[in-house]
């Protein structure tokens, strides 16, 4: 994929100019490909939050929302 066609896929989740992301999945390892893509795309480099959805899901208080339609 071309690093245009990287930035306009950001851009229609609403990634612009000057954007703080930060990228997780279920582990960590598979965000980093993200963080990848957002720097090829021309975007400023992103964050990784390493614990990403393993860490998180055992949190006692975490807010997690389940179900068909959570929120």
């Amino acid at each position: 994929m071309s690093a245009d066609e990287l930035r306009r896929r950001f851009e229609e989740v609403g990634v612009i100019e000057g954007s703080t992301v930060i990228s997780y999945c279920g582990s960590g390892v598979t965000a980093c490909h993200n963080l990848l893509a957002l720097e090829v795309a021309g975007f400023a480099p992103g964050r990784l939050y390493p614990g990403s959805w393993s860490q998180y899901s055992r949190t006692a208080d975490a807010d997690i929302a389940t179900g068909s339609s959570p929120g």
